[in-house]
């Protein structure tokens, strides 16, 4: 019966475990829902903000902002959000690797990379590299604030104005669906173009500006930054409690079937004990 009892032990385990994979999924399931709310809630001011910046970049103003100007890329920043917990399957290595990917594309044409972190996954990973690590932000919870990244967007806005970089990307998780969350890796500096039709340009080629050009990009293009990189985090974290629900499910369902194999071979273990112990006991018998 020793092998039985270490069997026994075994389910114990594994349904303990099981409790709290499936503790883990229904937190994230309850979650998930406030998330995405937020998340659509801010996703038209992010784009409407893109489509207009992206208009600004074509029209023909005397006033070029340092933004809008495209530089000869010697030096190239990135701004990685991630989680701060895990358990979330492969959400954080699948971003990792597509920015790890684009970073080595950078080093290949001999280029300086940098790097602002959001979350704790993504500045454990990437103090292990060789990548210079210049801002970092964590646990900024399940509502973050704008007040609560402008100190690492600063950093990274502040090396473009110096020319420390000449080109800045933000990395994050898309969320698509429940099931679906895509890395992406978009550009934030300079900014580009937006890709319209021609008689859209053609009609909203140029702006009035007020006071003047200068005054009203200044603080308009810096809260474009905030807006794009705040739309990312919202959307890891709605990324984070799909992937975690996700991942936690099938745990629990692998819990389940391991434990029902478990419970077989436990069976026939006992099953084998017994049949043993009568043999000897006839056997035993028989000899008298």
């Amino acid at each position: 019966m020793a092998n039985a009892r270490e069997i026994k032990t075994q389910i114990r385990s594994i349904q303990n475990t099981r409790k709290v994979t499936r503790a883990l999924e229904m937190v994230s399931a309850s979650k998930i829902r406030k998330a995405q709310d937020r998340m659509q809630a801010s996703r038209p001011y992010a784009h409407t903000m893109q489509k207009v910046i992206g208009h600004i970049a074509h029209a023909a103003v005397e006033y070029r902002h340092p933004y809008l100007v495209q530089r000869e890329p010697r030096n190239v920043g990135f701004i990685v959000v991630s989680s701060d917990r895990g358990l979330c399957g492969g959400l954080n290595n699948n971003l990792f690797k597509k920015v790890v990917g684009e970073m080595r594309d950078w080093e290949k044409r001999e280029v300086s990379l940098r790097a602002v972190t959001i979350g704790t996954k993504a500045n454990a990973f990437f103090r292990r590299t060789s990548i210079d690590i210049t801002g970092h932000v964590s646990h900024i919870g399940e509502q973050p604030q704008i007040a609560d990244l402008i100190g690492a967007v600063k950093v990274m806005l502040d090396a473009y104005d110096q020319q420390e970089v000449d080109r800045v990307y933000l990395a994050y998780n898309d969320f698509v669906n429940t099931m679906t969350q895509k890395p992406r890796v978009d550009r934030l500096l300079p900014v580009e173009p937006q890709e319209a039709p021609e008689r859209e340009l053609e009609t909203h080629w140029d702006y009035i500006y007020e006071p003047d050009a200068a005054d009203v990009l200044d603080e308009v293009l810096v809260r474009y930054i905030e807006s794009l990189v705040y739309q990312g985090v919202m959307e890891n974290i709605a990324s984070e409690h799909a992937a975690r629900m996700v991942a936690m499910k099938s745990a629990s369902d692998n819990a389940e079937q391991l434990m029902d194999d478990l419970q077989l071979v436990y069976n026939k273990a006992r099953q084998a004990a017994i049949t043993q112990e009568i043999s000897e006991i006839v056997g035993g018998a028989a000899a008298v």
